[in-house]
C-alpha cells in the first residue's frame, strides 16, 4: 500500500519542480574526505579488499590467468583506454579509508549532497532528501564492527558508501516516479522498500537520492520532456543516455559511487559507454524485482554504473543469491569479435577504440575469431514487438498519459496479435539458442556498445534509438551478462554465457588493473 500525499520541493520531492538551481561546486576530493588527523597518516590495520593497502596498482589474484606481451604495446593500447576519474573517490580507497576509521559514511554523504544536481538541468535527482540521507548515514554508521571481511571490519563493501537508485524501484518514505509525473502522483509514497533498496540498507550503503531516467525507462538518449533532458554533467549539451541517465550523472558528478541501474534493450551499456564510465548488466533472472517498475519482464535486468572498471567485481555479489568463491573464477583463453561489415554505421572513432580493445585482448593472451553475424539483421525485428507488447499489457490504460514517442510504442505493442506474439516467442527461442552456441565456443563477444561518441540535447534523435538498438539487442535477446569497457572515446559491451557474471567481471577488473599498470603517469 502506498499513502498519496509527498511533498514536491527541493529536499523531499521532485527537483524538477522548482526554479532554484543549487549553486555550482567542484566535487569534493578524497583528501577532503579524511579526518584532519588521517589526511596524511598511512594506512591503518585494516586492508582495502586486497592483500594489502594500495599504494598503486595492483593486478587482481585471477590476473595469473592471463598473460601480457610487449609492455610498450601495451603502454599505447591501455594508455587510451584510461577511465574517467571518480570525483568522490574509488569504491576501494573511500571503503578502505572508511575501514581505516580515516572517514565516517555522514562525511561521506555530506560530500555527496554538496556534489547532487551538477549537471546543467540539475536533474540527476527527481527525489532527493538529505536530512534523510543524513539519517541513513548516521544508521550505517551505528553497524556493529566485527573482525575479518575484505576491509578487516567485517562489514559489507558497499558500507558507508553513497550510492543512488533508479527511480523505477521503490523506497519506503519516496514516490517512484518511472520518470513520469503520472506515476509519481498514482502511486504517492511508497511504505515498503523494494527488494533492491532494502538489499542496499541491509547492506550499510547510504542511498544518496532516486534517479532521472527516461520515461517508464522505456528509451536510450535520456531525454525526458516531463523532469528535463539529463545532460553530462560538466557538459553543456551532451546527454548521458538512457535510460539509466541519472545513475551515469550521479557518478560523473560525484554525488555517488556507485549506481543502480537497469538494463532491457542497452539502457546500462549505452550510457556508460557515453558517459566514459564502466556498466554491469547481471544475467537475466539475478537479483529479484519486487517493488521494481517493469518494462518487458522477458528483458529486463539488473545493473550497476560505476568509474573504475577494475572494481567490478566488488559489486557483483550484490545481484546473486550467495557469494561465489573467487578461487572458483574460471579464466576465458578466446574472445569473439564482429566484422567489419557490421560496423558500417559506426563513427571512426569508435571503430578506432574497438580495434585498439581487441589489441589489449590479445595482448592479455586471449585468441580472437571473427564471427558470422549476419543473422543478427533480425535481431530487433524480433525484440522490439515483444518489448512493446509487455510494456503495453503493463501500462494498459494509460497509454496517453505518456509523450507521444512512448504512446506510439505502446499502441503498436497493444495491436500485436496472440499468434503474432507466439511467433516472435518462437524466433526468441531459436535466437537465444544460437547465441548459446556462440558462447559455447567463443567464451565472449566483443563490440561496441553504441556506434557515436556522443548524443547531442536538442537534435533529432527520431533515428537514434534504432541505430542504437542493433549493437544491443542480440545481448539482450540472449539474456547474458555483460560490461561495458570505457574507451576514449565511447566504449565497448563485453558478453559473456549466461550465469558468467562473476567470471566476465574479474576479466574487466584484469583489463582495469593492466590499463593503469601501464599507464602509471595518466593515474597518478
Amino acid at each position: 500500500m502506498r499513502a498519496k500525499n509527498h511533498q514536491q520541493r527541493i529536499g523531499s520531492g521532485f527537483l524538477g519542480d522548482t526554479d532554484s538551481a543549487p549553486e555550482q561546486c567542484f566535487p569534493t576530493p578524497l583528501e577532503q574526505l579524511l579526518r584532519p588527523s588521517q589526511a596524511t597518516a598511512g594506512a591503518g590495520s585494516k586492508n582495502d579488499g586486497r592483500d594489502t593497502h594500495r599504494k598503486q596498482c595492483i593486478v587482481p589474484a585471477c590476473a595469473q590467468f592471463y598473460s601480457a606481451s610487449d609492455h610498450a604495446c601495451r603502454s599505447r593500447i591501455f594508455s587510451a583506454m584510461l577511465p574517467v576519474m571518480a570525483p568522490l573517490g574509488t569504491i576501494r580507497a573511500l571503503r578502505s579509508a572508511l575501514a581505516n576509521s580515516m572517514t565516517d559514511p555522514i562525511r561521506l554523504a555530506e560530500a555527496a549532497l554538496a556534489n547532487s544536481n551538477r549537471g546543467p538541468n540539475h536533474n540527476t535527482y527527481l527525489w532527493q532528501d538529505p536530512a534523510w540521507t543524513r539519517a541513513e548515514a548516521e544508521r550505517a554508521g551505528a553497524m556493529p564492527e566485527s573482525p575479518g571481511g575484505a576491509f578487516g571490519d567485517g562489514r559489507d563493501t558497499l558500507w558507508g558508501l553513497p550510492v543512488s537508485l533508479k527511480d523505477c524501484f521503490d523506497m519506503a518514505g519516496s514516490p517512484t516516479t518511472c520518470g513520469t509525473r503520472f506515476y509519481g502522483e498514482r502511486n504517492g509514497v511508497a511504505t515498503r522498500d523494494s527488494w533492491v533498496a532494502e538489499r542496499l540498507r541491509a547492506r550499510g550503503a547510504v542511498i544518496t537520492g532516486k534517479t532521472h531516467l527516461h520515461a517508464l525507462a522505456y528509451g536510450i538518449t535520456g531525454e525526458n520532456p516531463e523532469f528535463g533532458d539529463s545532460i553530462q554533467p560538466g557538459t553543456s549539451d551532451s546527454l548521458t543516455g538512457g535510460s539509466s541517465s541519472g545513475a551515469c550523472a550521479s557518478i560523473l558528478e560525484g554525488s555517488a559511487v556507485a549506481a543502480i541501474g537497469t538494463d532491457t534493450g542497452g539502457s546500462v551499456r549505452v550510457p556508460a559507454a557515453l558517459c566514459g564510465l564502466a556498466g554491469y548488466r547481471a544475467s537475466l533472472g539475478r537479483g529479484n524485482w519486487r517493488g521494481g517498475a517493469h518494462l518487458a519482464q522477458s528483458f529486463d535486468t539488473l545493473g550497476w554504473l560505476f568509474a573504475d572498471l577494475e572494481e567490478a567485481p566488488l559489486l557483483g555479489s550484490f545481484f546473486a543469491q550467495q557469494e561465489r568463491d573467487p578461487s572458483l573464477v574460471r579464466a576465458f583463453t578466446r574472445f569473439a569479435i564482429v566484422p567489419d561489415s557490421f560496423l558500417h554505421d559506426c563513427e571512426p572513432e569508435i571503430v578506432a577504440a574497438y580495434r585498439q580493445t581487441i589489441a589489449e585482448f590479445q595482448a592479455l593472451g586471449l585468441q580472437s575469431s571473427t564471427i558470422d553475424v549476419d543473422w543478427w539483421a533480425g535481431a530487433r525485428d524480433i525484440f522490439a514487438p515483444i518489448q512493446a507488447w509487455e510494456a503495453a499489457g503493463l501500462q494498459q490504460g494509460h497509454f496517453n498519459q505518456f509523450e507521444p514517442l512512448i504512446r506510439d510504442r505502446l499502441k503498436w505493442g497493444a495491436g500485436i496479435t496472440p499468434d503474432e506474439i507466439g511467433m516472435l516467442r518462437e524466433r526468441h527461442e531459436e535466437f537465444r539458442a544460437r547465441m548459446d552456441e556462440l558462447f559455447g565456443k567463443y567464451e565472449l563477444i566483443l563490440m561496441p556498445a553504441a556506434p557515436v561518441a556522443a548524443l547531442k540535447s536538442g537534435a533529432d534523435h527520431s533515428q537514434t534509438r534504432p541505430r542504437l538498438l542493433r549493437y544491443t539487442v542480440a545481448f539482450s535477446l540472449a539474456g547474458v551478462p555483460a560490461v561495458t569497457i570505457p574507451c576514449r572515446p565511447g566504449g565497448m559491451q563485453l558478453a559473456a554465457a549466461r550465469e558468467r557474471d562473476e567470471d566476465l567481471l574479474q576479466f574487466a577488473a584484469v583489463v582495469g588493473a593492466h590499463r593503469k599498470a601501464t599507464a602509471p603517469a595518466l593515474h597518478s
